[in-house]
Formats: C-alpha cells, sequence, structure tokens
C-alpha cells in the first residue's frame, strides 16, 4: 500500500485499467462505479482517505473520480454514455510501466507507449491434470468486498428501475388511453328559447407526463458560487432545478467563473437517491470544464441523462 494520497491514487489510476483489460478478456462489461468500486477494493482506502466529505463522499473516492481524467488526457480510457472503454493504448500502457512509479511519471509527463509493446493477451487457463480426481463438492466461493460493493450498485440500480417502471407503465397507459368526459344531455329547451351558442370542439392537446421526484438539486463544489451556505448540500433552495412542464426536463442556469467542478444530481433535498456520471446510482461525479459564463445544467428523470451548455 502506498503512503501518501497521490501515490494511492496513481495505483488506483493503474488499477482502473487493470480492471478494464479483464473485463475486455472476459467480454463482460462493468459500468463506471463498478471499475470505481473495484479499483477501491484492490487498493483500499486509508483512515484519512476513507473520511467523509460534506456531500457524504469518501475523499480518496472524489480525488479518483477526478483523477480518471487524466487517464482521458493520455487517450487511455474514454468515458462515454454506456461505460468506460478502454483503449488498445491503455491495455498496452499496463504492460509498458509495470510498476507504479514508471506509471505514475510516464501518466504525469505524457509518455506515450512505446510503439514495440504487445497488447497483453488473455491469460490461458491450467491444463486440466491427466487423471481424474474423485469428484468433490465445491464450497460456494466467498464474493470479495469488490464483488458485493458492486452487487449493492447493481441491484440498488435495478431496483430503482424496476419502481421507475411499476409506476410510469400505469401513468402512460392512462395517457394515452385517456378520452374526452361524456357530455350531459341538455335539457330540451322550450321552442320559443332563444338558440344556445355553439359548442367549442377544439382541444388543447394533452401533455405527456412522467412520474417525477419532488425535488431535484445540482450538489457540487460549486453550491456557494449559486448563493447556498455550503457546498455539496442538496437541501438548500440555491441548488435546486425547476421541472419544465413542456419537455419535462429539470433545468438550472447559473454564471459560473471559469474553472473544473464536480457534482452530483440528488433527490428530493437528501443524499438517499443520487445519480452521478452515466447516470449510474451513486455513481461518479459529473465533471464539469468550464470556460466562464452561464452554464446551464438540465436533468432527464426518464434517463437519468444530463446535459450541459
Amino acid at each position: 500500500m502506498a503512503k501518501s494520497i497521490a501515490d494511492n491514487t496513481d495505483l488506483r489510476l493503474k488499477t482502473v485499467l487493470h480492471v478494464l483489460t479483464e473485463g475486455v478478456w472476459s467480454g463482460g462489461s462493468l459500468n463506471a462505479g463498478e471499475v470505481l468500486a473495484e479499483a477501491t477494493a484492490r487498493v483500499p482506502f486509508s483512515d484519512h482517505e476513507a473520511t467523509l466529505l460534506s456531500g457524504g463522499i469518501p475523499r480518496g473516492h472524489k480525488t479518483l473520480t477526478s483523477a480518471t481524467a487524466k487517464l482521458v488526457k493520455a487517450g487511455w480510457l474514454v468515458k462515454g454514455r454506456s461505460g468506460w472503454t478502454i483503449t488498445e493504448d491503455g491495455m498496452r500502457a499496463t504492460v509498458a510501466f509495470p510498476d507504479a512509479d514508471s506509471f505514475a511519471t510516464a501518466l504525469d509527463a505524457g509518455t506515450p507507449v512505446p510503439a514495440d509493446v504487445a497488447i497483453p493477451p488473455a491469460p490461458v487457463a491450467a491444463p486440466a491434470p491427466a487423471v481424474k480426481a474423485a469428484p468433490a463438492k465445491k464450497a460456494p466461493a466467498k464474493r470479495t468486498p469488490a464483488k458485493k460493493a458492486a452487487d449493492a450498485v447493481g441491484k440498488a440500480a435495478k431496483a430503482i428501475e424496476d419502481a421507475i417502471e411499476d409506476a410510469v407503465e400505469p401513468v402512460v397507459k392512462a395517457v394515452r388511453s385517456r378520452k374526452a368526459a361524456p357530455k350531459t344531455a341538455a335539457k330540451a329547451a322550450p321552442k320559443t328559447a332563444a338558440k344556445a351558442a355553439p359548442k367549442a370542439t377544439a382541444e388543447t392537446p394533452a401533455v405527456e407526463t412522467f412520474p417525477q421526484p419532488e425535488a431535484v438539486a445540482v450538489a457540487g463544489d460549486f453550491n456557494t458560487i449559486l448563493g447556498a451556505p455550503e457546498n455539496w448540500a442538496p437541501q438548500y433552495d440555491e441548488a435546486q432545478l425547476t421541472l419544465d412542464a413542456l419537455d419535462q426536463l429539470w433545468k438550472i442556469s447559473a454564471d459560473l467563473p471559469a474553472g473544473s467542478y464536480a457534482f452530483k444530481i440528488a433527490l428530493n433535498r437528501s443524499w438517499d437517491e443520487n445519480y452521478g456520471a452515466f447516470g449510474t446510482f451513486d455513481g461518479p461525479n459529473h465533471e464539469l470544464h468550464h470556460d466562464g459564463g452561464t452554464v446551464t445544467i438540465r436533468y432527464d428523470h426518464r434517463t437519468r441523462d444530463i446535459t450541459i451548455n
């Protein structure tokens, strides 16, 4: 285990590439939250790194999430909507810079991976023994801390998706099948009465709506710039987004100085349900690199996606 936060973070960055490489070998896929959970399980937080910040996020987790931008800049990692993807250079970097020190030096200096370094092949499975041993019962495999963390993230996300689907389906069916209320037959007027005014036939088209949370906040390291008493605090009014009834998007606009920022989307003024990068439940922070001026953040609760402009 390295001693400083910087050394630990560099070691976790290298571990992120190893985890993604193993995913390529196995043909499986992990979302960003699961990759980070595995990396921090293999390189655990020190007591100082495990200290929770004001947003309820461990210090080491926030540091690692921000540092992954260096992997992107080096061309070793691609962050997309569907998750994180390691590049061929990223896989070759795990071989070209095998120890933590050479890896950190190359990453900080922008050293390219030597062209003669090959992509690491998948490990070859050990051959089966020539003589078959008597069958024995296998004890159930123990789940590693990383696997437990990944399972917890997956189960939480699945539970939320199922709950949203169960809530949305009847609402959508009701909206689509909605018919005009039956008209009550009017009593026949006396023949001598004046003609009634013509009835209006035009109907205003209905806006299809979806179940929405009571409140949506952008909780990050710029909340005080918005006027809130502290950062990473989803409970304050200054951090709340406003729902646009027409497009069903939550929006907030603010003037921010030039700089790099991090934030998450938190629902109902607490951290109980929050979404980070790629719409991952309790996932890594969103990153905002801003040139200065007005910025608008939009959140779509149907997909958990955000847009920034």
